[in-house]
This record gives C-alpha cells, sequence and structure tokens, in this order.
C-alpha cells in the first residue's frame, strides 16, 4: 500500500491551521479539556468515531476493522511555565507538533480505510509532562490488543539536523522522589536537645553522592529541592520537606540508584534515629527500542525521504513517557521517531520553536510505518 492521494503541499495547507489552533491554546497535564474536545470534533467531522473518558482527559480512534494490532501514540499537554514574566500553559515540548503529526498521519490512512487488512489505532494521551498518562491508559486497557505502538518527538539541534529523521530515540529513565524529614526543634542555644532537619537533609546528600554506579553507565542523582525552618534564626528546625531528582540511561541502572537511595535514607534515618518518609512522584521509564519496530521505521524513513535524511539513533539523556508502556508491556514492539526539525533554542525552553515545514512530512513517515507494521502482523497471523 502507497500513500498517493493527498501531497505533501495538500496535506501543509490542511495541517497548518490545525497547529495554529492546537500552538495558541496550550492546556496543562489533566486539563487538556478544550484540548481534548477540540480533536474530538475535528475527528468526527473526517467521519471517524474518536472514543473518550469518563473520569480524565484524552481519547483514542481506530482506524479500519477489526481489533488494533499497531498504533500510535501522541501526548496533548503543555508545560506550565513562566513565559515574558506570566506563568501560563505553554507548548515548549512540541505537543502541538507531535498532536499535528498524528492527525496528518489519520488524514493520509483515512485515504486507505477501505483497503486496510487490519485496524490501526491513534492514541491521544494526556499528561506526558508529569509522566503519569502512560500508566492510567495502560489500566484502561487501551493498548492491550496492540503488538506495535510508534512514537514520534520534535528534536532539538544538538541531535538532528533539520530536515532529517531518526528511526529510534533512547531517553533515559527517570524518578522524582519528594520526602519529609521528621526531627525535633529546640533552641539554638541548645542544638543537643533536638534533631536538626537541615542537618540530616545535608546527610541525605552526602549519603546520594556516595551511591557507587559504574562508570560505564549514565547516571545521577541529586537533591533539588529542601524547605526547612521558619523565620527564627534562633530555633533548631525539626521538620523539611525535600526533592530529589535521579537519571539513568537504563532501567537497571535506575533500579540500582533507587536501591541505593533507600539504603541511604534507612542509614540516615538510624544515625539520627528519626524517621524520613518519602514517595515516588514520577517514574519514567527508559526506552526498550524493538529493533523490529526501529527496522520498519527505518523503512518508512527512507520510502518517504531517502537514505541519505535517515539519520542514526539518537541517545538523549531526557525523559519520555511513551516508554511506560513498553516497561509495563515488554511484549510490546515500540521505538519513536526522531524528527529533525531544528528545534531552537531548545526544548522546554519559554521561547521554543521549530520549523512547522517537517510536520507533514512526520505525518507521511507515521503513516508509512502504520502500515507497514500492519502488514506484518497480518502477514504473520496468516502464515
Amino acid at each position: 500500500m502507497e500513500l498517493k492521494k493527498l501531497t505533501e503541499q495538500q496535506l501543509a495547507e490542511r495541517l497548518q491551521p490545525i497547529f495554529e489552533h492546537l500552538h495558541q491554546n496550550p492546556e496543562e497535564s489533566w486539563k487538556e479539556v478544550e484540548t481534548t474536545a477540540y480533536l474530538v470534533k475535528l475527528l468526527q467531522e473526517e467521519g471517524f468515531q474518536p472514543q473518550t473518558f469518563e473520569n480524565m482527559t484524552g481519547l483514542y480512534v481506530d482506524i479500519g476493522k477489526g481489533t488494533p494490532k499497531v498504533g500510535f501514540r501522541t501526548d496533548i499537554d503543555a508545560l506550565w511555565q513562566e513565559v515574558d514574566g506570566t506563568f501560563r500553559a505553554n507548548h515548549s515540548c512540541g505537543h502541538d507538533g507531535h498532536m499535528t503529526v498524528a492527525l496528518g498521519a489519520i488524514l493520509l490512512l483515512k485515504e486507505l480505510e477501505a483497503t486496510l487488512p487490519g485496524a490501526i489505532r491513534i492514541i491521544f494521551q494526556p499528561a506526558e509532562e508529569k509522566a503519569q498518562g502512560a500508566k492510567l491508559l495502560v489500566e484502561k486497557g487501551v493498548v492491550d490488543s496492540l503488538q506495535f505502538l510508534f512514537g514520534a518527538h520534535v528534536r532539538p539541534l544538538i541531535e538532528l539536523q533539520d530536515g532529517t529523521y531518526a528511526p529510534a530515540l533512547h531517553h533515559g529513565a527517570a524518578k522524582h522522589f519528594t520526602g519529609k524529614v521528621d526531627g525535633m526543634e529546640a533552641h539554638g542555644a541548645r542544638p543537643e536537645q533536638g534533631v536538626n532537619a537541615i542537618e540530616v537533609a545535608a546527610a541525605l546528600i552526602d549519603g546520594l553522592k556516595r551511591i557507587w554506579i559504574s562508570p560505564t553507565e549514565s547516571a545521577s542523582i541529586k537533591m533539588t529541592q529542601i524547605q526547612a525552618g521558619g523565620t527564627a534564626i534562633n530555633i533548631i528546625p525539626g521538620s523539611a520537606t525535600f526533592s530529589i531528582d535521579a537519571r539513568a540511561q537504563t532501567n537497571e541502572t535506575m533500579e540500582a540508584l533507587t536501591n541505593g537511595f533507600e539504603k541511604v535514607v534507612k542509614a540516615v534515618g538510624t544515625l539520627y534515629g528519626i524517621s524520613i518518609d518519602y514517595q515516588v512522584d514520577a517514574h519514567i521509564a527508559a526506552a526498550q527500542v524493538d529493533d523490529t519496530a526501529k527496522n520498519i521505521m527505518k523503512q518508512a524513513i527512507i520510502g518517504v525521504v531517502g537514505n541519505e535524511k535517515c539519520a542514526p539513533e539518537v541517545v538523549t539523556p531526557g525523559g519520555e513517557d511513551f516508554h511506560f508502556y513498553t516497561y509495563s508491556k515488554p511484549q510490546l514492539q515500540t521505538t519513536m521517531l526522531g524528527l529533525g526539525c531544528g528545534v531552537t533554542p531548545g526544548l522546554h525552553h519559554p521561547k521554543m520553536t521549530f520549523n512547522q515545514k517537517r510536520l507533514p512530512t512526520g505525518a507521511k513517515i507515521i503513516a508509512q510505518a502504520l502500515l507497514l507494521a500492519l502488514q506484518q502482523v497480518e502477514g504473520r497471523e496468516e502464515s
């Protein structure tokens, strides 16, 4: 099957107003109400039957007949950040572009819907920035029937040249811990009568530095927030809250960091004779790229833009909630398209921009990858 009916120029003209609307109407995680409504209306106008959720934002839509075996996932939320002195929702991670790519792929696949050998599922996932959306969609069974799942992400110039495309993104793992130190207040003149929460936190920081990870593995763990004490300087603070950011290139290394953190907390708590409570607020799994899915994506890239614009796989320290799907469902074959579109100054920068002309190309690559995967799945079942 080939994508012939819509030219890239025609597709670009269809997608431009869609991108502009999504870009100008960002919504933060779990508040993507208007975004969801806009996507539903757009899909219904194209003759599809999008499926929403009773208790959360986001949706999915199936193209073709039968149980979907292959799919594409896009994120729909924006970041909450300061822009020109005002905090607001802002699409500085490219999710407006990812949604546009997804909708472009849908428009392309619509032309072939009657002849598709099976069904394709397009997933519009909320709360990627909070690393929570994928987990809930897994729990709701949205990916249960899928054998292949693809994603896409715009890339900065330091990783991909504008106009090139990578068949895999090897994101790292991340964990965010928050906790509380329960010490004991005392007069500043009698520190021996209390347990200084700041000193406990300092011991935690020192302990984190002593977590040994092989030098061949990329990893870091550090305290990024601490709050303790009031307005009085002469009071030993008895309580403190803290946040920990952990990063690792692989899930195995993240497990080693987590075990080390737990040992540090236990040792420091025993040393000071107090309790230190903590919880995991977010867990982003590292990429587990499937070779077959990667080769399908590579074939799609070459088929759309040629071999010279197919870039090598990208290894990046950033995290992506997409990889939680494979972390939860190891049998799921996944990869992410790296969309080289000249992201500057960088992802999450409040003034981030990129070359929007690459979005129709990204849509064609994704649509082609979905077709190739569907043909492979149907071929397996027939044999």
